[in-house]
């Protein structure tokens, strides 16, 4: 199981997320960290360059967490933004 390592800005976006959707994302967090490679890569889009992310969905793609495996620390950043907040 990989340790988790929040971005500094995932506290204000969880912050403005009701309580359901709180504890989805959470275990969707806690399915990432047991196999990161769930998610879609994520590549060079719109001059972005995510080469390395992965996505995964959460309340109907309502909320996207974006992460990156760091293989040398075995840990996961991830990312929360919410298309709509809930």
């Amino acid at each position: 199981m990989y340790d988790i390592v929040y971005h500094d800005e995932v506290e204000s976006d969880l912050k403005k997320l009701g309580h359901n959707v709180l504890v989805k994302v959470f275990k969707k967090i806690e399915q990432i960290a047991i196999n990161p490679n769930i998610g879609k890569d994520l590549g060079n889009k719109a001059n972005l360059n995510l080469s390395g992310y992965k996505k995964v969905y959460v309340e109907n793609k309502k909320i996207r967490i974006v992460y990156k495996i760091i293989d040398e620390k075995i840990e996961i950043f991830i990312v929360v933004s919410a298309k709509e907040m809930i």
